[in-house]
């Protein structure tokens, strides 16, 4: 609202005015380390203020609004912003000419009282424009930080950009580069900060080398550089055990699975490792592999027995399915050989883990033998009982169907 000039209010001439505005601007800005070009017009409302009385309209708040965007565009900080405006404001009202200042008392105060009224609602317009244009940038930033990532995983087609756009992240792709992936037994209702403090600390684990952490489809997937041997041995752990290293930090007494595809290089390379980390995941779960921490290189032979299902599918077929006419099915003679395999062929062992005595291994094993005409005792009949079981239990056969092979 604009009030009316007070009779008697000494006038400045327009010269003198510009100057003592101009250095009233410079002293502040060099008291607060800040560009005056951001003060704009602030100092004649607050000058206005102090002479007439006069207070800002609409459109001269947005305008200082305004600035508080820019300033945030241009990375000045909010309360550097807030030091030069207070600082300037301060400034002009020590050094009002001595003829405004032999006013009455009772216009000294109104005009004090009117120069504060200006400032607060100039500082609040600044703010506001300033956390609005952060706001704006922040969701930006996520937006940019989101598509990178989504392209990266995906295995861009363009490697140029992806090499460009790798550039605020850190990332460089020259080095080798592995995935892990981490899935929380049960839901998480604060993916972001778990994210933020994952991050932070297999950062500090990799001395401050850039790493890169998402949350997406409940799982969190981790981006760090490639752990060579001379690391290795002055003790920095690989991806994998840095992630579950620093999950027992952020979040303890949640169970998790995690998972790491192996180091390849340059961009590709990332999305290569991610693949892999995802199907080990899926082969942990399918395989009911109870360790908390798989590494893609352990379960390579798994790996290529589910890229040729039809193969498999025909082993499985062929060399188990007679299992299925015993009584009970064919799941107790699965987990007995699965189970007998695993323990190196020993009986006792596997009769141990089973909860069964001897005596029911051994009829089913026998069993098996009379079923299938191979005996799981013999080597020469073993290995091919052994990879139909493992195709079994990738397949999830019998509680599943197997594919079509035709």
């Amino acid at each position: 609202m604009t009030q009316a000039h007070p009779r008697g209010t000494p006038r400045i001439p327009a010269e003198v005015r510009e100057a003592w505005l101009a250095k009233v601007a410079a002293d502040a800005a060099r008291q607060s380390g800040t560009p005056a070009e951001l003060l704009g017009a602030y100092l004649d409302l607050v000058a206005d203020a102090a002479l007439t009385g006069r207070t800002p309209d609409r459109s001269e708040l947005a305008a200082v609004r305004e600035l508080g965007r820019q300033a945030a565009a241009s990375g000045v900080a909010a309360h550097r912003m807030a030091h030069l405006y207070l600082t300037a404001a301060a400034r002009l009202w020590s050094t009002i000419p001595q003829r405004v200042r032999t006013r009455g008392r009772d216009a000294v105060s109104a005009a004090a009282e009117a120069v504060l009224v200006v400032v607060d609602g100039a500082v609040a317009a600044l703010v506001e424009g300033h956390e609005s244009e952060r706001r704006r940038l922040i969701r930006n930033e996520e937006s940019v930080r989101r598509q990178f990532i989504d392209d990266l995983l995906r295995g861009d087609s363009d490697v140029a950009s992806l090499v460009q756009r790798s550039e605020p992240f850190g990332l460089d792709f020259g080095l080798g580069h592995q995935v892990a992936l981490a899935v929380p037994n049960g839901r998480l209702a604060d993916h972001v900060a778990v994210a933020s403090a994952l991050e932070r600390s297999i950062a500090d684990a990799y001395d401050g080398r850039e790493v890169l952490v998402d949350a997406r489809e409940g799982r969190f997937v981790v981006v760090a550089p490639e752990v060579d041997d001379d690391a290795r041995h002055a003790g920095r752990p690989d991806v994998g055990a840095a992630v579950q290293a620093a999950l027992g930090d952020v979040r303890k007494g949640v169970r998790w699975r995690i998972a790491a595809g192996r180091a390849h290089p340059g961009a590709y390379g990332v999305a290569r490792s991610y693949e892999e980390a995802r199907e080990a995941l899926d082969l942990a779960e399918i395989l009911q592999i109870d360790a908390p921490m798989v590494y893609a290189h352990d379960l390579l032979v798994y790996r290529v027995l589910v890229r040729d299902q039809a193969a498999i599918s025909d082993l499985v077929q062929a060399v188990l399915s007679p299992l299925t006419t015993a009584r009970g099915g064919a799941g107790p003679l699965l987990d007995t050989l699965q189970t007998y395999f695993e323990t190196g062929g020993v009986a006792t062992e596997a009769a141990r883990r089973l909860h069964v005595s001897v005596r029911t291994v051994t009829y089913r094993l026998a069993k098996v033998a009379e079923l299938t005409g191979r005996n799981p005792t013999h080597p020469g009949d073993r290995l091919a009982l052994e990879v139909a079981v493992l195709g079994a239990r990738l397949l999830q056969w019998p509680q599943r169907q197997l594919p079509s092979t035709e």
